[in-house]
């Protein structure tokens, strides 16, 4: 098998060759030591020729062939999983590789035959002639073999193509992004332990257990992972407890063996394995994957849950020290104080000190009030019509200048996260107002009962080359977007158009 060591998931896929051809090798070395103990203590199956009274060699009828049988699966496992179907599964050598499997699985079939004769000798004076013995023999080492071998093709196969299998799956998608690689893992786990069963069992194998091990497991499988993924979420959303959802499994196990039911009854060769099957798949789903599936969810899912409330938490922290720190800003506090200035040197002191005031007030609110998680509406609308007072100071001498301001006051209850609206209105007077060009500003705000209807928009003029802020985005637009996103998560809409002349903003909120 080839391996890219540049692409991840071929190195995953290697790591799990390696892990795969030690589990086989463990298992291999462990046949090797049954059969010798065998050979050494007991002599094999001696007991049974002697029933029969046919001679018995503990080399020949039963060390050789137990050896070679054990040789063969493990080789046949080994070329099936490493080197055939991976070029298969990624279209390399097809026809070579396909000639190959043919040829191992021809073999395999004779050779196990031929062993087999050999270490149940015994069976032969059950028919009536040795051609009709023969064909016994052969019919039941094919039946074997092509069934085990076609395990060892759909585990590779699964092995190299299940993640991708599964991720076409759109239904998976909808879940939690975990689901697909457990399932995975899950499924390759029910498929080793169906070829370690198969394997085990080898050309005696009981036919109704084999049919209960293929339907009981993935049944199990298929109902812990829709609890876990879909159930138990749905139940813990509505306040429901662990009686709500075991009772509703017990509902939903009486659906699944009704099911189970009328599937296997037609492939069933005794009828009376059918009962059995359904009480072990009903035992199972209502004593193990049931409880097992809660346990899962409340002890990784709800601890993932809190995790995220805490990054949540951390990221609305961090979002407000950062707008705080954006706030306060030296740009700012130069043109407000500049404007001052130039005012107090063409006016009276009345306009510089209502200027002043306003800056004090607006300082006061961003030191203070700002530290806050929920303020009244009211308290923000203040700052923003200081904040636009402000402003008007800064651009009263210029005719070509249009502010429109239409700002509902606010006598309600409503509470608001502080420092919410004012980036919109900061980047509209940033960006928007030229001192040697005509342009403009509108800012609407009205609330309907605990809706806020927010709208901004502002002229776009072509800003000069060496005006430092020509390649600066607005202060705090990026952070806003994130803290509506943490704090109003499917509670507002925010558009944003941009035009050649025009910036507009709508924003609406549901307010507390």
């Amino acid at each position: 098998m080839v391996i890219l060591s540049g692409n991840p998931s071929t190195t995953k896929t290697k790591n799990i060759n390696q892990l795969e051809f030690w589990i086989s090798t463990t298992l291999y070395i462990l046949a090797l030591i049954s059969i010798c103990s065998s050979t050494i203590y007991s002599r094999g199956n001696s007991y049974r020729f002697e029933e029969s009274q046919i001679d018995y060699s503990v080399m020949s009828n039963y060390f050789v062939p137990e050896l070679f049988k054990i040789s063969i699966l493990y080789i046949s496992f080994l070329l099936f999983n490493f080197f055939f179907m991976p070029q298969l599964a990624n279209k390399k050598n097809i026809a070579l590789n396909i000639i190959l499997s043919i040829l191992i699985t021809s073999f395999s079939v004779v050779a196990w035959m031929i062993f087999n004769t050999y270490a149940q000798a015994y069976r032969l004076l059950e028919y009536d002639n040795i051609d009709n013995a023969y064909g016994i023999f052969f019919g039941e080492a094919f039946t074997y073999i092509f069934f085990l071998y076609l395990l060892f093709n759909a585990y590779a196969y699964f092995n190299e193509r299940g993640l991708e299998m599964l991720n076409r799956i759109r239904f998976l998608k909808s879940f939690n992004n975990n689901i697909i690689p457990e399932l995975f893992t899950a499924t390759r786990i029910w498929l080793i332990t169906l070829m370690i069963f198969a394997a085990i069992f080898s050309v005696r194998i009981d036919y109704e257990i084999l049919i209960v091990w293929l339907i009981v497991p993935p049944v199990n499988i298929f109902f812990a992972f829709c609890a876990i993924y879909y159930i138990i979420p749905n139940l813990r959303k509505n306040f429901k407890g662990f009686g709500r959802y075991f009772w509703g499994n017990v509902g939903l196990t009486i659906i699944i063996s009704l099911l189970l039911l009328i599937i296997l009854i037609p492939f069933m060769r005794n009828g009376e394995v059918i009962p059995v099957t359904l009480i072990l798949n009903a035992i199972c789903l209502i004593c193990i994957t049931t409880p097992s599936a809660w346990y899962i969810y409340k002890h990784k899912f709800e601890k993932l849950s809190e995790i995220q409330m805490l990054k949540t938490e951390l990221g609305k922290s961090d979002a407000n020290l950062n707008f705080l720190k954006s706030q306060i800003n030296p740009h700012f506090l130069f043109n407000a104080l500049n404007t001052l200035f130039g005012t107090a040197l063409q006016e009276n002191a009345e306009r510089t000190g209502e200027g002043i005031q306003k800056l004090g007030d607006m300082m006061r609110f961003m030191l203070h009030e700002n530290t806050q998680d929920k303020i009244s509406l009211t308290r923000e609308v203040e700052y923003l019509n200081n904040y636009i007072d402000l402003q008007k100071l800064r651009t009263s001498r210029s005719a070509d200048i249009r502010i429109d301001t239409h700002i509902e006051e606010q006598l309600n209850s409503l509470q608001i996260t502080p420092m919410l609206l004012i980036p919109f209105i900061e980047n509209a007077f940033k960006h928007g107002i030229s001192l040697q060009q005509p342009s403009y500003i509108k800012i609407t705000l009205q609330t309907k009962e605990k809706t806020l209807y927010f709208d901004v928009s502002n002229s776009i003029y072509i800003k000069a080359d060496n005006d430092p802020e020509k390649l600066k985005s607005g202060i705090g637009l990026e952070n806003v977007k994130q803290r509506l996103s943490l704090l109003y998560y499917g509670k507002h809409e925010l558009i944003i158009r941009e035009s050649a002349n025009e910036f507009f903003v709508h924003l609406t909120l549901q307010l507390d």
